[in-house]
């Protein structure tokens, strides 16, 4: 007997199509690459970083096996119930920009949702895109040293067709539970795609041209910011040390940091520095 999401529900990505439109949207991106199944994209591109591959490789993996989060946490999802890929990365900005990276590519996601699929998708610092407060996609970038020089790998996952039943924990959500106009992947990833090349290029090009902070003069910073519903809430910055501290994030400030308003005064803290950012409605 055929389950309710069958082949005609979730049917497979076409490589040659993807490859043809994400190449004509944008010129960071030079192959998209799709595979039936994977542990992890983001350590495939890794391993093929380290071998040599260009900037601009996309993978994209119909089920992703063993996918992960910040800090090492699992992430993981049906055959062709979500969209799962990493993008690698040779930025000719400072590393010290680098950060900024996983802030664009939430982003982009964020407004691909919102015109793609007439989603109500935000923020949430640093690296989930959630709609009605349940998480709807993820973002990691990490840093690889490469013969030629340091990379980043960009991953991308969103919960696209996945059920309720399916989903790994009560906080999150999928763009078909959440009503999308639609839910074809490849119109998904080409959204994506096409915004975060667009991103990507405005923010290479500040760093050119906007001298110091070019995130707060080329506008980027701004964009985050309106799209963030992190800001203006009261948190509670879960740290490594088993410590926390409780306030009102009052902002997201030009180097991609948290700001939180807390009885000892403002504090600031990297995506880096913090295991769990939790609004306090939620504890």
């Amino acid at each position: 007997m055929p389950s309710s999401f069958d082949d005609l529900s979730r049917p497979p990505l076409d490589a040659i199509r993807l490859s043809h439109a994400l190449v004509t949207d944008s010129s960071i991106y030079h192959d998209v690459v799709v595979v039936d199944a994977t542990g992890s994209t983001n350590d495939d591109v890794a391993d093929l970083a380290r071998s040599g591959a260009p900037a601009g490789l996309v993978l994209v993996a119909e089920h992703q096996q063993g996918g992960k989060g910040r800090l090492g946490r699992p992430w993981q999802t049906p055959a062709r119930a979500a969209l799962t890929f990493s993008i690698l990365l040779r930025p000719e900005a400072p590393a010290a920009r680098w950060p900024w990276l996983p802030l664009l590519a939430g982003i982009a996601v964020a407004e691909a949702l919102v015109r793609a699929a007439e989603l109500d998708a935000v923020l949430k610092w640093p690296n989930d895109v959630m709609i009605n407060d349940r998480k709807v996609a993820g973002l990691l970038a990490e840093r690889i040293e490469t013969p030629t020089g340091a990379a980043v790998v960009l991953g991308i996952g969103v919960n696209v067709s996945t059920a309720r039943a399916e989903l790994p924990v009560p906080e999150a959500t999928s763009m078909l539970i959440e009503g999308a106009t639609t839910t074809d992947r490849a119109v998904i990833l080409r959204a994506i795609g096409r915004t975060f090349g667009a991103l990507f290029q405005a923010w290479e090009s500040a760093g050119r041209t906007n001298g110091a902070a070019p995130e707060a003069t080329s506008g980027l910073a701004d964009s985050y910011r309106s799209r963030c519903s992190t800001i203006g809430r009261q948190v509670r910055v879960d740290l490594p040390s088993g410590a926390h501290v409780s306030g009102r994030c009052v902002d997201v400030d030009d180097s991609g940091h948290l700001v939180v308003e807390s009885d000892s005064g403002r504090q600031t803290f990297a995506a880096g520095d913090v295991v769990h950012v939790r609004p306090k409605s939620a504890l």
